[in-house]
């Protein structure tokens, strides 16, 4: 009888159900969105792997808990000098290894023969980039400490500038001249593909840190707007992270000559840290994502509930009819209400299909991650369904408590 209705109120019943059309095409789309950028974001960072140590000028654990970014700038800068204190003064530590540019001080394009590839970060590293980052060759392999000490200019590429200018013309880079910026390089190696985000974590060159400091300027001073280094280190296996960590908070500190009441002006950062700071961004996202959902789910159970109205008005004689013919309340107060429920059901499944049709589309176009768990579509369906309860319950009362004598007589 529900179906039979919404049949016979074609345009009216459509009208109806768009808004909530609308907040369930944003619950499940916006989640298919954000759950894939979660995912491959954590994957990202596990690839970091949980012992690895970040020391930077600035990061997102400063950012996160609030600090002034002016104050934040005037930060000293990292520098290589740093990094080799940590590894002859560290006893915890195994590996380490210091980045020049990533932080996109030193970005080129590189070219090969007629094809070029957008702006790429330009990383002056050591050969332990790839044990630090924990990225393996694809082909080729990574440049030698011997090459580093020679100052050679050879290059790594990232998996972005390699399927640019090489894998979509079936061409083996390693062995090949490119231009890295106005500068000749020749490819030694190609890292594999990392976890994807939206897939410009892959857009940048590897060169010998020493070649990159002949090049674009080595960091001679503690003081510069952005000109620092990036330091990672690695624990040896049987050492706990936390002894670790503080050896080369220690070391750093002394350098830094901070006094025993000063506050580090330097970030370190673990996979764990970063972990918790996107936890409480994907919470506040989410948050937000449920209040925009809402408003539209409301919306749309407002007209649901209008709609109710309008038809018990206009269904007072069938009402007095039905109640004349020995129909209880309960059963007059059940008809309404499903019809509002499957309204509102054929609301939500139609912004489940739109929803993922969305997400998928995005996927396809621009590469864009997306995950569309079962639990999404079912928390769409229930929205749905819960907002016929909710909004259709007064017109249902109303209906079932219409008086038969009285609603026979209506005109």
């Amino acid at each position: 009888m529900a179906m039979d209705t919404l049949r016979g109120n074609k345009m009216r019943s459509g009208l109806t159900v768009l808004g909530v059309v609308i907040g369930i095409t944003s619950i499940v789309g916006m989640t298919a969105l954000i759950r894939g950028f979660d995912s491959s974001l954590r994957d990202m960072i596990r690839s970091l792997g949980p012992n690895t140590i970040f020391i930077a000028k600035i990061s997102g654990v400063s950012l996160s808990s609030g600090a002034d970014f002016a104050t934040l700038m005037r930060r000293p800068n990292l520098t290589v000098a740093d990094a080799k204190a940590i590894e002859k003064l560290a006893p915890s530590i195994e590996t380490v290894d210091v980045w020049l540019g990533d932080g996109g001080q030193s970005q080129e394009r590189v070219y090969y023969r007629g094809e070029r590839t957008r702006q790429l970060a330009v990383i002056g590293a050591t050969e332990k980039f790839g044990d630090v980052n924990f990225v393996p060759v694809e082909y080729g392999r990574f440049f030698t400490a011997s090459e580093l000490e020679h100052r050679r200019r050879v290059a790594v590429l990232g998996y972005n500038p390699y399927d640019a200018l090489f894998q979509k013309q079936g061409l083996d880079p390693v062995g090949k001249k490119v231009r890295i910026g106005a500068i000749e390089f020749t490819i030694v190696g190609v890292l594999k593909k990392r976890p994807s985000v939206i897939g410009d974590q892959d857009d940048f060159v590897v060169i010998p840190q020493t070649t990159h400091q002949v090049i674009y300027g080595g960091i001679t001073t503690n003081r510069g707007p952005g000109n620092t280094a990036t330091i990672v280190v690695v624990p040896y296996k049987d050492i706990p992270r936390d002894r670790a960590l503080a050896e080369v908070e220690e070391i750093m500190r002394i350098r830094h000559g901070l006094k025993l009441d000063e506050e580090n002006d330097f970030d370190i950062a673990t996979q764990d840290a970063i972990l918790k700071i996107w936890d409480r961004i994907s919470s506040g996202v989410f948050l937000v994502l449920v209040v925009i959902s809402s408003i539209a789910l409301m919306v749309g159970g407002i007209g649901v509930m209008a709609i109710m109205m309008i038809s018990v008005t206009e269904r007072t004689r069938e009402i007095g009819v039905r109640k004349a013919l020995g129909a209880r309340r309960q059963e007059v107060l059940f008809q309404f209400l499903a019809e509002s429920v499957v309204l509102t059901s054929v609301g939500g499944i139609l912004g489940i299909l739109l929803g993922s049709g969305i997400g998928v589309a995005i996927h396809l176009v621009s590469g864009f991650p997306i995950s569309l768990p079962w639990w999404s579509f079912a928390i769409g369906l229930g929205f749905s369904a819960s907002v016929g309860i909710f909004f259709g319950m007064v017109p249902a009362y109303r209906a079932a408590r219409l008086d038969p004598i009285e609603a026979l007589r209506y005109e």
